[in-house]
C-alpha cells in the first residue's frame, strides 16, 4: 500500500496535529489523576469540525471519507497527549453518529446529527450489560411495545461518555426467545422518565473518558425514536462495530510515531558505560521492532478505512483493531524498559500511555473476541458436516 497524500489530506494532518500541539491537553496529567473530562478541549475540537468530519454537509458535517478521517486523527494523535479525550470522541463519532447517520430516518438525522457534529450534544453507545460483555448480543434489556411508545427495561454498564451524554444508542430485545434476531436499537435521552445514569468507579487508564452505567426502569420513549426497523438492531450493531473497529485506533498511529521519535532522541542523549544507549543492541533492537509494528499498524488501519464503504465483509476492521491495540501495548512496554525508572514513574508519560493502551485492547471488543470474529470470517469455526472438508 502506497501512502501518497493529496494536498487536502496533507492539510488535514497538519491542521489537526497543530491543534493537538497548541490547543489541547495542557493539563492532561492532572486531569488523568482526577478522572476529569476535558469539556473545553471537546468544544475546541467541535469548533474545528472534528466531530462532524465524516457526516454529510446537510447534517453539519464535512463529508470526508474514512481514509481522510484516519489521516486527520493520526495528526491529532501526534499532537494531542490526552488519549481519553480521543477515545471519547471516537465513541461519540463512530458508535453514536454513525448508526444514526446510516440507519436513522430523516427526522432523527435532523434532530440529532447537527447537534452531535457541533459538540452541543455528546453521544454514547449502550450495549454491554452485567451478564453480557463480549457476548454482546445475549442481552437481557427488553423493549415492550405500548401503542405509539416502547417501554425499555434493563441495565447497561461501562458506557463511554455516559455521565456527560445527551443521547444514547441503546440496544434491547423485543423478544428474548429470538436471540440475535430480536435485537432492536433505540435513541434514549437522559431526561426520559425511567432513565438513571451513574458514573462508575475509577478505571486503570483512559480516565479522562468518563464512563458509567445506565438503568432503564420501564423507560417510556416514543416509537419515533426507534432506530431502524424492529429486529434490525443486530445488523446496526455489527455495522457500527465495523466502523468503530476500523477507525477508533486512528489517533494511536500519531501517538506511537511521536513516542518512538521521542525515544530515539532520548537514546541519542542518554549515556551509560561511556556511550549513548542507542549503541546497545538490546536497545536498538527494541526501537527497530517498535518502528516495524508502527508501520504495520498504519497499513492495516488505512486498509480497513479504504474498504469500509464497500459491501464485502472483510477481516480488516477486527485485524486492524486487534493488531494496533496489541502493538501499542508492546511498544509502551518496550519504552518502559528503555526509559527505566523514568518510564515507570508518573513524572514521565510512558506509564499513562501504557495504561491507556491496555484499555484499547478491551474497548470495542477484547483482543480474544477480535480473534473469534476473524476466525469466523475465515471459516475456521463453521460447523462441520459429514463428508465435508479435506480428507487427506
Amino acid at each position: 500500500m502506497r501512502f501518497e497524500w493529496d494536498n487536502d489530506q496533507a492539510r488535514l494532518y497538519r491542521d489537526f496535529r497543530r491543534l493537538g500541539e497548541e490547543a489541547l491537553s495542557k493539563d492532561v496529567a492532572e486531569r488523568d489523576r482526577a478522572g476529569m473530562f476535558g469539556r473545553d478541549d471537546w468544544t475546541i475540537c467541535a469548533e474545528r469540525g472534528l466531530l462532524g468530519l465524516i457526516l454529510p454537509p446537510e447534517y453539519g458535517g464535512a463529508g470526508r471519507d474514512p481514509v481522510a478521517y484516519v489521516r486527520a486523527m493520526e495528526g491529532l494523535g501526534h499532537g494531542c497527549r490526552d488519549n481519553g479525550l480521543m477515545m471519547a470522541m471516537g465513541a461519540h463519532v463512530l458508535a453514536a453518529e454513525v448508526p444514526i447517520w446510516k440507519y436513522g430516518d430523516e427526522d432523527q438525522r435532523r434532530r440529532y446529527l447537527p447537534q452531535l457534529a457541533s459538540g452541543r450534544f455528546i453521544g454514547a453507545n449502550a450495549m454491554t450489560e452485567p451478564g453480557s460483555g463480549s457476548d454482546a448480543l445475549s442481552l437481557t434489556t427488553t423493549a415492550e411495545r405500548d401503542g405509539d411508545f416502547y417501554r425499555l427495561t434493563g441495565h447497561k454498564l461501562y458506557v463511554t461518555n455516559a455521565p456527560v451524554a445527551d443521547v444514547f444508542v441503546v440496544y434491547a430485545t423485543v423478544d428474548r426467545n429470538l436471540g440475535f434476531t430480536g435485537v432492536t436499537a433505540f435513541l434514549v435521552e437522559p431526561a426520559d422518565v425511567g432513565v438513571s445514569v451513574k458514573e462508575q468507579t475509577e478505571k486503570m487508564g483512559l480516565r479522562t473518558a468518563r464512563w458509567g452505567e445506565i438503568k432503564l426502569d420501564a423507560c417510556r420513549i416514543p416509537a419515533s425514536r426507534r432506530l431502524g426497523a424492529e429486529r434490525q438492531g443486530g445488523a446496526i450493531f455489527a455495522r457500527t462495530m465495523a466502523w468503530e473497529r476500523s477507525l477508533l485506533l486512528a489517533p494511536w498511529l500519531g501517538v506511537l510515531e511521536r513516542e518512538i521519535d521521542e525515544c530515539v532522541r532520548h537514546c541519542r542523549r542518554r549515556r551509560q558505560f561511556g556511550k549513548h544507549i542507542g549503541h546497545f543492541q538490546s536497545v536498538s533492537n527494541r526501537i527497530v521492532d517498535m518502528r516495524i509494528r508502527w508501520e504495520l499498524s498504519r497499513m492495516l488501519l488505512y486498509r480497513a478505512a479504504a474498504e469500509l464503504d464497500g459491501t464485502a465483509t472483510t477481516i480488516f476492521p477486527e485485524a486492524g483493531k486487534l493488531y494496533v491495540s496489541e502493538a501499542a501495548v508492546e511498544i509502551f512496554t518496550s519504552l518502559t524498559q528503555i526509559y527505566g525508572a523514568l518510564g515507570y514513574s508518573s513524572e514521565g508519560h510512558t506509564e499513562r500511555n501504557l495504561r491507556d493502551a491496555i484499555g484499547m485492547t478491551i474497548s470495542s471488543g477484547t483482543s480474544d473476541m477480535q480473534r473469534v470474529v476473524i476466525s469466523g470470517k475465515l471459516g475456521i469455526t463453521w460447523p462441520d458436516t459429514e463428508g465435508s472438508g479435506d480428507s487427506r
